[in-house]
């Protein structure tokens, strides 16, 4: 390496020089030309200007395009949590009682067929269905591409053992009806029903038919069904599977049920990534989740309590569905027995003054069936008339003394029995109102459905156990209402509260359900409903309606959707999507 030195001196004598010669440039080409500058400055100000205006416009023009090609969209693999009423104490679908219960099912496990956004049947695990001359066999053929969430095949057999089940008085199973079919699975894609009569409703019996994977169960017995494993952590053939069961505060049966997107879904996996079904024992911690932001959704509250929601933060969707509210008239007992006061009390009553107490746009229902459901010459709707309302009473020995109506010295006393419900508690109240005017003294009750020492069941429906029920009645998406109001099943484990018997009435429910041609059920029904509004087993007052709230960052249902129960909003829950995002759009 040569030798390197470093020159003090010589460093500090270039130094000088060189700054001599920087001050020497800038007395020339600076400070001498300062006035020339001065003059020049308006036409460097106006090229400093027109080079700003450039560059802005540049930027401009920039964003304008970045706009012509970007827009928003919904996000994908968002998490959405709704808010439902519980209790729910098991997620196998055939224990299903509560509403959040039947919301997991619908969640989890697929049906033969399922009701579509226009509220009409259609193929879901089937991919068709032959129904044989004689309209007692019908022949479902499965499609070839629907798994288990674990990956494997679903099977014929898998539909046999759900239905099997199902018979067995040892499941202690909530589906009821299916005693006298018999399933026979004639290879693994095809399953025959084959019905003991002809029964036109049949087919909407499949999209209440959730199917159970045998492979996993059939060890199981059907005693301990419920108890078993499968009730927290089950395997279904649904959009959502199971990530785990979160335990908030069993004191109020809180709890959270997360799922997650369930990527080999035969119709498709799902937008959302995760879905939270938020789980309340009563409607009033579901609005407190509301205003706390604990969820971005809810549903199962009432009209009045939706009413009541926040229109800033949230939205509200109002539908019907196929259900009515009914005051019943039990016909066996007391007053009641007589047609002329259950008459008079049907052309004395105001639905419509009651629908607005409900709320605006409150549908009309006076009919033992949903509007649409049957066509033809149906019967009008009762006129409200108070003086035929008092004829009809004085008819029936009832008389005004004073303000009240009287029959050999004793009054005429009704009791009333309503469920604990804000919709309904408004109704009693504007009833009782209505009655009271015609001379009839009330007596109300509000029972708690969700109170096991009220025990709803056992000590007023099964009991009979009052001379008027306000209760809704769920219809479905067949006028098939067999149940509510033929008179076999006026018994303790039957659905007929009136009590109703009606010789005409009974032929024409009977027979309508053993026709499958439309135009010769509809007359059916027709018939039926002349004889029922004629004897007065009940007054129809409204339609019942789905109340769901949602935020805004929220995408669910479409504007035109029908519903045939609540849980139907589902139908779509594959495009729900949460939130928005920027795209570019494609050419």
């Amino acid at each position: 390496m040569p030798k390197m030195s470093f020159n003090s001196k010589e460093l500090s004598r270039r130094m000088k020089k060189v700054e001599g010669a920087t001050v020497k440039h800038a007395r020339r080409f600076v400070f001498k030309r300062w006035s020339s500058f001065r003059e020049a400055r308006r036409h460097i100000a106006f090229w400093v200007l027109a080079i700003g205006v450039v560059i802005g416009a540049s930027g401009l023009q920039i964003l304008w395009y970045q706009q012509s090609y970007r827009t928003t969209a919904y996000a994908n693999d968002g998490t959405y949590a709704e808010a439902v009423l519980g209790p729910i104490d098991t997620l196998n679908p055939i224990f299903a009682s509560s509403n959040a219960e039947e919301a997991a099912s619908e969640l989890l496990f697929s049906r033969l067929l399922s009701y579509d956004d226009s509220g009409h049947l259609n193929y879901d695990l089937a991919e068709s269905m032959v129904v044989s001359d004689d309209q007692r066999t019908y022949t479902v053929s499965l499609r070839p591409d629907v798994r288990w969430q674990d990956g494997t095949m679903i099977r014929s057999k898998d539909v046999v053992y759900t239905v099997d089940l199902l018979k067995n008085p040892a499941t202690r199973s909530t589906i009821t009806g299916w005693n006298d079919i018999q399933a026979i699975a004639v290879d693994d894609h095809t399953v025959e029903f084959r019905l003991p009569a002809v029964y036109a409703a049949f087919p909407h019996a499949l999209n209440y038919l959730p199917i159970l994977p045998e492979r996993i169960l059939r060890d199981v017995e059907p005693s301990a069904l419920r108890e078993n494993d499968f009730s927290t952590n089950p395997t279904g053939s649904g959009p959502f599977t199971v990530r785990f069961v979160q335990d908030i505060d069993p004191a109020t049966d809180r709890k959270v049920i997360h799922l997650a997107r369930n990527d080999t879904y035969f119709r498709g996996a799902p937008k959302l990534e995760r879905f939270q079904l938020h789980v309340y024992d009563t409607t009033d911690a579901i609005m407190r989740a509301l205003s706390t932001s604990e969820v971005n959704a809810a549903t199962d509250i009432s009209v009045t309590q939706a009413n009541s929601v926040s229109k800033e933060r949230y939205s509200v969707e109002r539908r019907p569905i196929n259900a009515g509210v009914y005051a019943l008239f039990n016909t066996k007992q007391g007053v009641m027995s007589d047609a002329n006061v259950r008459k008079a009390l049907q052309v004395g009553t105001d639905t419509k003054k009651l629908r607005e107490i409900v709320g605006q746009g409150t549908p009309e229902l006076y009919l033992p069936f949903a509007e649409g459901q049957v066509s033809g010459e149906l019967p009008a709707a009762p006129i409200v008339n108070k003086d035929e309302s008092a004829r009809l009473l004085d008819e029936a020995g009832w008389r005004m003394d004073g303000d009240v109506r009287k029959k050999d010295g004793t009054a005429l006393r009704i009791t009333m029995v309503t469920t604990k419900n804000a919709d309904l508690e408004r109704v009693l109240e504007s009833l009782q109102q209505q009655w009271r005017e015609l001379g009839v003294t009330i007596t109300t009750s509000i029972v708690d459905p969700t109170d096991p020492a009220q025990n709803v069941v056992v000590n007023v429906l099964q009991k009979r156990n009052y001379d008027v029920l306000l209760y809704q009645l769920t219809i479905g998406g067949d006028p098939d209402v067999y149940a509510y109001w033929h008179s076999s099943q006026t018994g303790t484990n039957g659905f007929n509260f009136a009590n109703y018997a009606n010789g005409t009435a009974d032929a024409a429910l009977s027979s309508a359900r053993t026709v499958t041609n439309k135009s010769l059920r509809d007359a059916k029904y027709v018939t039926f409903a002349r004889q029922w509004l004629n004897d007065a087993p009940a007054i129809g007052l409204y339609q019942q309606t789905s109340q769901y709230v949602f935020t805004p960052s929220v995408h669910t249902e479409s504007d035109d959707k029908k519903l045939i129960s609540p849980v139907d909003r589902y139908s779509n829950v594959l495009y729900w999507t949460v939130g928005e995002r920027v795209v570019h759009k494609t050419p």
